[in-house]
Parts: structure tokens; C-alpha cells; sequence
């Protein structure tokens, strides 16, 4: 459907805004929970974005219900888009409500990063982050200021949950996180960091990608031949250390993929698309203008940057950092803290495949290794009906997702549902 902004459901959702606007500023009743937001300036002229939806749950005091943060993946995909509007929030944009949301089981923080994204913004181009842990720094300033800013969330369980490239951002935040807590500088009641369909261990994604192709049908073995040989050719720039070479090998080696794989859907290899559709990860160009007009609007953000829904310029500055993996900061995680560590992947997926990010858990090196290769793999059944695998040990888990590819909480918010109270038990 093409947006129109004189469609009465469009308005009438965007109305319940403004009414609310004439009470509390950033406080807004929806009909369905309160929220809050606020721009943060994280460092001089560089400025992140959050937006709180309290849970709507039967419950005496939101308190009573975890604090979980979203962060989308891309980089540059603006969590206030699709995180609230086709994954997690309580409606979409059409005012449709979403029996799966996570808002109706805890509070959830959904945050634009990094600087740049969504609602963040830059003053200056050399503020944008160029590494992951500046992206990391960033976010712990944000949490400094929302917890200072609300110290009633200070003893509630705090859970980081994070897709794609994600799963390079929130494990660096989480450990970031950790550290500034230790030594005094954030009073806050971090439990555990989950990543879905990660970036953790690009190179590990990307030589999966053939033999994963072949074992499916997708492929043939010429496919599977020049497909390996130029995942091959981008280890190499990996070993090496050329980044940004290895990023745009990245490039011919999608290419091939399509060619061989006769325009196959790299977020679900299985998802029926149109030869003609186009898709690219958080750009709806119907919840684009949704975002920029009604949203931005309502949220009385008019006279700021305009809303991004993936900004090309947060992907530029981080691209000598897009291929270094992350799977060291997962170890330093599992070694160094008492943070819980997840990870789920829906098997159908292929730009963050599942036997990727399978190698490179094997080849982690912590203290209770032994504990998570020694653990059962055992199924997850819901009402009965199977929907993955799930193995734990050593604080880590991970989820083998059924009928589902990049887009988990989206394609099976059944087993997504299992996965969040495994980790927060909704308290």
C-alpha cells in the first residue's frame, strides 16, 4: 500500500500524539503505554537518540518488568524505524497492533546508533564514529544520562538485545558498559547482551556463504567454485588487514552470489520474492515517510535533522572497521564479567548464515569452555511444535531458529517470544 497522509488510520494514530503533547513533554499515552525521548550529546557535536516505550503489561509499576535495549543493525539502520515500526513496537505504521511486541512484556529503549542513524544526529562530519568501540563509548554515555535522568531504572535488570550488525555494537557496549560500572561511573543492573543473526565474525559469515549455498540447492558446483574463490581472495585482504578492500570484495562476492543463485534473498534464502522487488534491510520507503512526517512531527522534532533511515555516510566513516571481528570482545565477556551471553540465529538466513557464526563460537577460548561443549543440544518446542535447537554452558547459549532468517522476531515471533524469557523471564 502507498502511504497517504490523509488516510484517516494514519491520522487518527498521529492525533493521539498531539493530544498528548499539550500534558508532559516526551511523555506521550498512546493507548497503548507511556514513552519518553530525548536527544543525548554523547560527545561535542555528536548527539544519539533514544526512545522509551514502557511496558504495557498487568503489572502494579512498570519496575516490576525488565529494561531491555534495542539496537538495529546495518550499520546505520535506525532502530526507531524498524525496530518499533516492523519488529518490536506495540503497532506498525498503519496503527495495526502487534500481538508479538515486547513492549507488552517490558520496557524497551530503542536507540538510533550509531550518530547519524535515525534520529541521531552530527554536527560536523568528523563526528561520526569510525570504530566499534567509539560506538560503544557513545552508547555508555547515552545510558549515563538516561539513568541519571530516570534513577528509578538504576536496580531494574537491564538486557541488551541487538540483529545483523548488532552483534558487533552490543557485545563492545556491553563490555564498555561493564567497566564504566566497576569503576563507579554508572549505577546500573546489566544481566545479559543477546545477538541475533550477528556481524560478530564477518569473515566467518562470508566463507560460509558457498558451501551453506551448495548444501541448500541454491548453487551448483561452478557456483560454489567461484563464489569460494572470491570469499577466498576477501580472507586474504582480511589477513592482511585491508579493510576497506575486503568491504568491497564483500560487494563482488554478493554479486556472485546473486548470479549464481538466480537472485536468491540473502536475509532468507526460502523467502518467495519477486524478481522485480527490491529490499534493502530497514528502508521502507512507506515507513520512510512515515517516520519523517508523522513521527517527527508528533514527536515535535521538526526543526531537527531530518529522520535517516540508513544513512550511507555512518556506513562510510566505519568502513575500515566493518570486517574486524567482534569475537574477541565476546570471549573477554565470557572470561572477564558475569554478564549472560546469547545468540540466536534463524537458519534460513544467509548474510549472517548460521554454520558461520557456528565456527566461530567453536573457536572461542574461555575459562568454562568445557561447560558449553559438553552441554546437550536440545529442542525447543512451543505448544508442541518444534521451532529450533538450544544449547547452554558456561554463560552462553545459543538458539538454532526454524522458519526464519535475518528478520527472527519478524518471521517467527514464536521462538523470538521462547529466546526473551529465556534471558529476562519477564522480570
Amino acid at each position: 500500500m502507498r502511504l497517504n497522509l490523509n488516510k484517516n488510520n494514519i491520522w487518527v494514530w498521529a492525533q493521539c500524539f498531539f493530544i498528548s503533547l499539550t500534558s508532559v513533554q516526551g511523555r506521550v499515552d498512546l493507548g497503548l503505554g507511556l514513552q519518553e525521548w530525548d536527544y543525548v550529546e554523547v560527545r561535542e557535536g555528536a548527539h544519539l537518540f533514544y526512545w522509551l516505550l514502557y511496558t504495557t503489561a498487568n503489572v502494579t509499576h512498570f519496575t516490576e518488568r525488565p529494561l531491555v535495549i534495542w539496537l538495529q543493525g546495518g550499520p546505520g539502520v535506525a532502530s526507531t524505524g524498524s525496530g518499533i515500526f516492523e519488529q518490536l513496537g506495540p503497532v506498525d505504521i498503519n496503527g495495526n497492533p502487534r500481538e508479538s511486541s515486547w513492549v507488552r512484556h517490558m520496557n524497551v529503549l530503542f536507540v538510533d546508533s550509531p550518530v547519524g542513524t535515525g534520529f541521531a544526529y552530527v554536527e560536523k562530519h568528523g563526528r561520526y564514529a569510525r570504530t566499534n568501540r567509539q560506538i560503544a563509548l557513545d552508547l555508555v554515555q547515552l545510558i549515563k544520562h538516561f539513568l541519571n535522568k530516570y534513577p528509578i531504572f538504576k536496580s531494574v535488570p537491564l538486557h541488551i538485545f541487538s540483529e545483523s550488525y548488532g552483534g558487533k555494537m552490543a557485545p563492545e557496549f556491553a563490555l564498555e558498559l561493564y567497566l564504566a560500572k566497576k569503576k563507579g561511573q554508572v549505577d546500573c543492573n546489566l544481566k545479559s547482551v543477546v545477538v541475533g543473526n550477528p556481524w560478530t565474525s564477518p569473515l566467518d559469515s562470508v566463507l560460509s556463504y558457498a558451501p551453506f549455498l551448495l548444501q541448500a540447492g541454491v548453487v551448483d558446483d561452478n557456483g560454489y567454485h567461484r563464489i569460494s574463490r572470491l570469499a577466498g581472495e576477501l580472507a586474504t585482504l582480511v589477513y592482511d588487514e585491508k579493510w576497506l578492500h575486503a568491504l568491497m570484495k564483500a560487494s563482488e562476492v554478493q554479486e556472485e552470489i546473486s548470479v549464481s543463485g538466480a537472485g536468491v534473498f540473502i536475509y532468507n534464502i526460502q523467502k518467495r520474492v519477486h524478481k522485480d522487488e527490491v529490499y534493502r534491510y530497514g528502508e521502507d520507503p512507506q515507513m520512510s515517510q512515515f517516520l519523517r512526517f508523522n513521527v517527527t512531527q508528533a514527536l515535535g522534532l521538526s526543526n531537527m535533522p531530518v529522520w535517516m533511515e540508513q544513512n550511507s555516510t555512518v556506513f562510510e566513516r566505519l568502513g575500515r572497521d566493518i570486517f574486524k571481528p567482534a569475537s574477541n570482545i565476546v570471549t573477554k565477556l565470557l572470561d572477564e564479567t558475569p554478564i549472560q551471553v546469547g545468540i540466536y540465529s534463524g537458519i534460513l538466513d544467509l548474510l549472517c548464515a548460521t554454520p558461520g557464526t557456528v565456527r566461530w563460537i567453536s573457536r572461542l577460548k574461555w575459562g568454562r569452555k568445557s561447560e558449553y561443549a559438553k552441554a546437550p543440544r536440545t529442542a525447543v518446542r512451543i505448544d508442541g511444535m518444534l521451532e529450533g535447537y538450544e544449547k547452554h554452558g558456561g554463560r552462553l547459549s545459543m538458539f538454532w531458529v526454524f522458519r526464519a532468517g535475518h528478520l527472527v522476531q519478524q518471521e517467527n515471533p514464536a521462538a523470538m517470544g521462547y529466546i526473551l524469557k529465556y534471558f529476562t523471564n519477564y522480570g
